[in-house]
């Protein structure tokens, strides 16, 4: 499930470039020396990843927390129909019940933060800037979170994000070095793209859940595997028993 966070990541980066590019094309990087922007690209991406990656650290926890009632099909299961439910919700009905509100102080601090770093140009202005970028929000950010919370294990948790994060450097860093390159008709079909994939995680939760017993896709309960082995030993054995006598 861990590559899927990555792909989600890469189709994502799409998205990401509208709501997250101004942020980037805004980077005060050094457009003299190559080797120093690169560099400054870097700290940028590793800030944002790190910011990912606590969330998905915490978000995995509770996942956790969840496990240990033993609810972790049920988690999966209940996360994949929330995925799907999520795209079919239309956009005015997120707009109407503004879910960031209760946050929201927070958000505009952060946002005002932001606005302070991207008039600095000292070396960890860009980790900064980076990390403060990865707790703005986002419905991408928030979906990816769902799977955080599924894969119920927090260093899993973190993983899951911090992949996510991976898939977006691709396109983020063209929009830093070409700016707004996408036209118009292409962002249209990205658009209509990532519900699809988003829908097919969703599905893939699910089956996860469902312990079909299906290699890496949906194995069985670890509880059906274990109490598979105790009672074919015990049958063996009870037969060395029967046998002796």
């Amino acid at each position: 499930m861990l590559a899927t966070a990555l792909i989600f990541g890469l189709l994502g980066s799409f998205h990401c470039v509208g709501m997250c590019g101004p942020i980037a094309f805004l980077l005060p990087v050094d457009r003299n020396n190559n080797i120093k922007k690169i560099g400054q690209i870097f700290l940028y991406h590793f800030g944002r990843i790190l910011a990912y990656s606590i969330i998905g650290l915490i978000f995995g926890l509770v996942g956790k927390s969840l496990n240990l009632f033993g609810f972790q099909q049920q988690l999966s299961i209940l996360i994949g129909i929330l995925m799907i439910t999520v795209i079919f919700i239309p956009q005015k009905t997120f707009n109407k019940y503004n879910f960031s509100r209760p946050i929201y102080k927070i958000i505009s601090k952060v946002k005002s933060a932001l606005r302070k770093e991207l008039k600095k140009k000292s070396p960890d202005t860009f980790l900064t800037i980076g990390f403060l970028n990865g707790f703005l929000p986002c419905g991408l950010v928030y979906i990816a979170v769902f799977g955080a919370i599924a894969s119920g294990n927090a260093l899993h948790g973190s993983l899951y994000m911090a992949l996510f994060g991976l898939g977006t450097i691709p396109l983020m860093t063209s929009a830093i070095y070409l700016g707004n390159f996408l036209n118009g008709q292409v962002r249209q079909r990205i658009r209509h793209a990532i519900p699809v994939f988003v829908v097919i995680i969703g599905c893939l939760f699910i089956v996860r859940g469902l312990g079909l017993g299906i290699p890496y896709i949906s194995p069985k309960p670890m509880t059906e595997t274990v109490d598979a082995n105790y009672n074919c030993h015990t049958a063996v054995s009870e037969n060395k028993t029967t046998n002796k006598h």
